[in-house]
């Protein structure tokens, strides 16, 4: 019978509960969705979600599934009001859209379809930015003290990225008359996901 060795006690980014920034940056990842669902927007067409933050949600549910048995059973209380907050409140948002206008809901929930072609280089900066993160891990180690400043970095990169997106897409973004560049809006996104990638894959 085979006996599992414990996995090693780790520092977690800012003393915080292991957790408690995947559970942070899900939080921002979702919220960007009920921002769209909700707000009462008078503009037509209506906006909708932008591929890339469906390459984001793919991070949420991959981190969710994927804790280890043991990391679920020693969690604080906030990463689980996180975990709690992201999952209840998305599935809330989603049934009271569902009931009050299901077509909205629907549409809002549908990339543009000028933005399919961009699939590849978004999965690429997705899968580029986690592995990364593995193979840096990988070299220098879970327990190096560098790693653990690395990790933080990418941490506080990764929620300013995703803080100024929402603020761009919500606030600044219907205001212009002169929109930002196909190519523009793809480099921010594909920065915007290596980063938030590069995050979970160092808690991988």
């Amino acid at each position: 019978m085979s006996i599992s060795t414990p996995r090693p006690e780790e520092f977690q980014p800012f003393g915080l509960p292991v957790g408690s920034v995947r559970g942070i940056l899900s939080l921002m990842i979702c919220s960007f969705f009920w921002i769209l669902l909700l707000v009462p927007w008078d503009t037509q067409p209506l906006p909708t979600a932008p591929l890339a933050h469906f390459f984001l949600l793919t991070l949420v549910f991959l981190a969710f599934a994927s804790h280890h048995v043991q990391e679920v059973r020693e969690s604080a209380l906030f990463p689980w009001v996180m975990r709690v907050l992201f999952v209840g409140g998305s599935i809330a948002v989603v049934i009271y859209m569902a009931i009050k206008d299901p077509t909205r809901l629907g549409y809002q929930l549908t990339p543009s379809i000028a933005e399919l072609p961009q699939w590849p280089v978004l999965l690429g900066c997705l899968a580029g930015g986690f592995g990364a993160s593995l193979f840096l891990r990988s070299v220098l180690g879970r327990g190096n003290p560098f790693f653990y400043s690395i990790r933080a970095w990418i941490g506080v990169i990764a929620f300013f990225l995703l803080f100024a997106e929402t603020i761009f897409q919500f606030a600044i973004l219907p205001k212009l008359s002169d929109r930002p560049s196909f190519q523009a809006m793809q480099i921010w996104e594909g920065m915007l996901i290596a980063s938030v990638a590069a995050y979970f894959g160092s808690r991988a």
